[in-house]
């Protein structure tokens, strides 16, 4: 780790520069078993019927704990067909894969990430990590470095059903950190990161400063509540307004059929353990969406990185009228936007003089 954590201000002037011009997953043995799901109903998803969405369900194995792996994308493979890009996505602390990001909530439309970039053209991925969901747990907290050690199982699956070795990730806020860490140490696996309210060090964050209160609690449990109010205050905790109500109440009624209780590792992790990304690890393209509506705006820039942090390829985009969940926010039309734009963007050239 990096003894030396550069300053905002020259993070801001370089990543700033980046996004100009751009938009205004140690191997363990995997075992894999495939399921197919049930269709979805039918509604417009990008311009095509959700009916021809295809979905499958797979199991990934990190020694005894069973992985929950979901698929989605437009029509069913086909022999010989050209590959998709892959996009894997990554879930956060407190709610598990699909809940994040294929979410319905009733009486509203185009909440479902999976959904939205599937009619982009993505072959899109999600697990959930352990301890949460579908997955089985263990006696661990389902800290970062285990979450690592999960995508390691879950990229596997993905490698030996699309024959394809390296794939765009998302993650949100945990899920950031989980995505990160990972890139760190399987590189050639990750061709572009994205970051969403991704946590450097942490610092001035009232959220943190907050959660710091119960770091006896978070070392000396694995489980802690997770009730109606908790998910709700994940929509109201920066600025109330900036999501639906209707969501928090979707998420929770999804949710909550898991049970009222998930790990505390990456909360440990979040108030105790920050960094846990090497940015001289992580050389893929990254993009950083953070959100300008916040209770204290500087806290999600001032601690998101830095110059070396992710590399000059590193891009920040703040995006209005979005706070913590940029994915379900009101204005995810323009979080999706830049994330498209960015995942679509030619490869660069190496400019290095040959020897």
């Amino acid at each position: 780790m990096p003894k030396t954590i550069p300053s905002r201000r020259s993070f801001l002037k370089t990543a700033a520069q980046g996004l100009a011009g751009s938009a205004a997953a140690a191997g363990l043995s995997a075992q894999v078993f495939a399921q197919k799901s049930e269709r979805p109903p039918s509604t417009q998803v990008h311009g095509h019927d959700s009916a021809a969405m295809w979905t499958q369900e797979y199991w990934a194995a990190r020694g005894d704990i069973k992985l929950y792996v979901f698929r989605k994308r437009l029509g069913a493979p086909q022999k010989d067909e050209s590959a998709l890009p892959i996009l894997f996505l990554v879930h956060g602390s407190s709610t598990s894969s699909r809940s994040s990001f294929d979410l319905t909530v009733p009486g509203h439309s185009e909440y479902s990430m999976m959904d939205k970039f599937a009619g982009y053209g993505f072959d899109v991925w999600t697990m959930d990590f352990e301890g949460y969901g579908r997955s089985s747990a263990s006696h661990g907290n389902s800290n970062v470095a285990d979450g690592v050690e999960d995508l390691k199982a879950a990229v596997k699956v993905v490698a030996r059903e699309t024959g394809q070795q390296k794939f765009h990730f998302f993650g949100e806020s945990s899920g950031a950190l989980r995505a990160g860490a990972y890139a760190m140490v399987q590189p050639n696996r990750v061709d572009r990161l994205v970051l969403a309210a991704f946590t450097y060090t942490g610092k001035s964050s009232p959220t943190l400063a907050d959660r710091a209160k119960q770091l006896d609690f978070y070392r000396t449990h694995n489980l802690r509540p997770r009730d109606r109010n908790m998910i709700r205050s994940i929509f109201t905790r920066d600025k109330p307004g900036t999501t639906e109500p209707a969501v928090g109440e979707a998420l929770a009624d999804t949710e909550l059929k898991f049970g009222e209780t998930v790990p505390t590792g990456t909360y440990l992790d979040m108030t105790a353990n920050l960094p846990v990304v090497d940015p001289l690890k992580v050389q893929a393209l990254v993009l950083l969406p953070a959100a300008n509506a916040t209770a204290s705006p500087p806290t999600k820039i001032s601690s998101l990185s830095s110059p070396s942090c992710l590399r000059p390829t590193a891009k920040l985009a703040i995006l209005p009228g979005l706070a913590h969940s940029l994915v379900m926010g009101k204005n995810r039309l323009l979080f999706r936007h830049v994330i498209r734009e960015f995942l679509s963007m030619p490869q660069p050239q190496d400019t290095e003089p040959s020897a």
